[in-house]
């Protein structure tokens, strides 16, 4: 057997045109529409992903750098969760092996629902100055989904090292995305 050399990551195709009009997103409810948007269409759409997205911002213009949405089962991959494929896609789009590198602008990551542990490590590894979550930990935990070990301290860890934590954004329209996954019957893993 070869080994293999490359890992192809994509989004679906509707994500494009879903995005690519988008005028910068000045308010952090803004930001979290879109990334509530692009779970709730992933669900609807059957794009092979659990009900989650996420977005990668400009703090200073709002600017739009990337997205992700969950591509778990599309890409057979468990590392492929929204906020991974959002990283990812903002360093390409970047150039840049850490958001914190000198002259690289202020991002923020907007999530749709907190961070499971293996994206909260993505998170404060990425340099971003700021992560924004929609529905909660147990929102997601309630569905079936494992977080694993994050706790309080874990986020007041993040805090410490610089990264401002804001949680709750339209935690309602972000919680109803993942009852609506519940309720079609879409696999939990």
């Amino acid at each position: 057997m070869k080994l293999p050399t490359s890992v192809p990551i994509s989004l679906p195709d509707w994500v494009e045109p879903l995005v690519a009009s988008r005028q910068p997103a000045l308010t952090v409810e803004q930001r979290m529409r879109l990334a509530i948007r692009l779970s709730g269409e992933n669900v609807e759409r059957e794009t092979g992903g659990g009900p989650f997205g996420a977005a990668v911002f400009r703090i200073d213009t709002g600017e739009l750098v990337s997205v992700g949405v969950n591509s778990v089962l599309r890409l057979n991959n468990s590392l492929l969760h929204a906020e991974v494929m959002a990283l990812l896609l903002a360093h390409r789009a970047l150039g840049v092996h850490a958001f914190n590198a000198p002259g690289a602008p202020a991002l923020e990551l907007v999530s749709s629902c907190e961070p499971c542990v293996m994206c909260f490590g993505a998170t404060m590894w990425s340099g971003v100055k700021r992560l924004v979550c929609g529905a909660t930990r147990e929102d997601a935990e309630a569905l079936g989904f494992d977080e694993g070990p994050m706790t309080e301290e874990s986020y007041r860890h993040l805090q410490r090292r610089g990264v401002e934590v804001v949680r709750g954004v339209l935690r309602v329209e972000a919680r109803a995305v993942l009852l609506r996954y519940q309720e079609l019957g879409r696999p939990i893993y």
